[in-house]
């Protein structure tokens, strides 16, 4: 389906000012690369989505789901089709005793700030995560120890018909880097976190330290989209970069961080294929010198 026939059929069903055309995905990734989708909604209600849903089922339209585009990396190809960003447009978060209910556009670091400000702990390993909840729950997203599975207590998705199903903690499937998410194409929209009752001052400190810690380790002032490969059983995929002699290794605008080689960095106006074409030099490399096969942690979407 082109262009044209798309965006007819987007605008005959939705408000024009949640709708983009020919839309740079750049603009909606941290790495800032990537090329255009055919049409990018921001929906704002969970009927609206449902409604996106069964528009682009029924019509045959291809569609793809971000969130802050933080663990993503867009081909310069572009996507063909539908992006549903699911962020600042539905980020709705509450505190109702000892749980966390937000949105799945909310941001982690925001819920984090949020438990904080209410005394609850459990979430101070998330106040750095720039993803999404929807986003880090269906990746099982974690830090400093600390795994979204440690403290979830529900989510609430759209299947593929748009219907509305709720699962509990066991029901996600989850595993590190991992959830049922990771498989099925279904869409969050909605989930709770069960926290412990705890010392604001402390849980503050706690959050304080860690972000710190992220500043001296990470290189938080260039474009990057996080760890780029997942832990392998038994080692670290930065240590295992670094004892290869790769920091600082290029390929065209993007290169391996000098600071944590497990990340790699947007610092020359570099483009998604010099990107992926570095990913993919880097587990070439790693596995012939010790015999370990990486495995991206980001999403690559797009056209090849």
């Amino acid at each position: 389906m082109g262009n044209k026939a798309i965006r007819d059929i987007l605008l005959e069903n939705f408000r024009e000012d949640m709708l983009g055309f020919d839309e740079p995905m750049k603009n909606h990734t941290t790495f800032r690369t990537g090329g255009r989708c055919d049409a990018l909604a921001m929906p704002g209600s969970v009927e609206e989505i449902r409604r996106l849903i069964r528009i682009c089922k029924k019509n045959g339209i291809p569609m793809a789901v971000i969130g802050n585009g933080s663990n993503l990396l867009v081909r310069e190809r572009g996507i063909r089709g539908v992006v549903l960003k699911i962020s600042e447009n539905f980020c709705y978060s509450t505190v109702n005793d000892n749980v966390v209910t937000a949105q799945a556009g909310a941001l982690l670091s925001s819920i984090a700030m949020k438990a904080m400000n209410s005394s609850l702990s459990g979430l101070e390993f998330a106040s750095g995560i720039p993803g999404t909840v929807g986003g880090g729950v269906s990746m099982n997203a974690g830090a400093y120890g600390g795994e979204l599975k440690d403290v979830l207590s529900y989510s609430v998705y759209l299947d593929e018909d748009g219907d509305i199903t709720r699962i509990g903690n066991e029901d996600h499937s989850f595993e590190y880097r991992h959830s049922i998410f990771s498989e099925k194409k279904y869409i969050i929209i909605e989930s709770a976190f069960t926290l412990k009752q705890g010392n604001r001052p402390d849980i503050k400190a706690r959050m304080a330290e860690l972000n710190r810690k992220r500043r001296e380790k990470q290189p938080l002032a260039l474009p990057n989209a996080g760890s780029v490969f997942k832990r392998p059983e038994g080692h670290y995929a930065g240590a295992l970069i670094e004892e290869c002699g790769l920091m600082g290794h290029r390929i065209g605008g993007a290169s391996v961080s000098t600071k944590h080689a497990g990340f790699i960095v947007n610092d020359k106006n570099g483009t998604s294929d010099d990107i992926e074409r570095l990913m993919e030099y880097i587990q070439e490399i790693v596995y012939n010198k010790t015999g370990v096969a990486l495995q991206p942690e980001i999403k690559i979407i797009g056209e090849k």
